[in-house]
């Protein structure tokens, strides 16, 4: 049997990209992503659910997200599920599910109609290596980004 770990998701930001620097200097981006899902009951009454989505980026994209993404901006990301585990204060088991982003794309822009996708700018969504930090992404020319 093969394993399989994709997700794509098209949301929200909850709120800024909050971007920070590992000890050897590697960007790595917190985001948060708001995941609307709209249903009909069967009494016919509209509804919508919302789930609330931990991602992070690492490397050149994480510096591209952070940059051109702020709260409210609609995104598309495609990436990973990833299992956090540490030990709380208590000494207690913790744990978070998260997704690594490895690619992503802006959704509306500037330049383009609403709601059309507008692709990242090259080398922004290359795939960040299984080890969780990113590397050898390639430097973005200001006349790549799409607007």
């Amino acid at each position: 049997m093969s394993n399989y770990n994709k997700v794509l998701l098209m949301g929200r930001l909850t709120r800024d990209i909050e971007l920070r620097h590992t000890p050897s200097n590697q960007p790595v981006a917190n985001i948060g992503l708001a995941v609307n899902h709209h249903y009909t009951t069967r009494e016919g009454e509209k509804k919508e659910d919302t789930a609330f989505v931990d991602c992070e980026a690492w490397g050149r994209q994480a510096e591209v997200m952070s940059q051109y993404l702020s709260k409210g901006r609609p995104v598309f990301v495609e990436g990973r599920l990833k299992l956090d585990q540490w030990q709380d204060k208590e000494g207690g088991n913790r744990s978070k599910l998260k997704v690594v982003i490895e690619n992503f794309q802006f959704i509306d822009s500037r330049n383009e109609g609403e709601g059309a996708p507008a692709r990242a700018p090259a080398g922004a969504g290359a795939a960040a290596p299984s080890g969780g930090g990113g590397g050898g992404h390639q430097p973005i020319n200001e006349d790549d980004i799409p607007f």
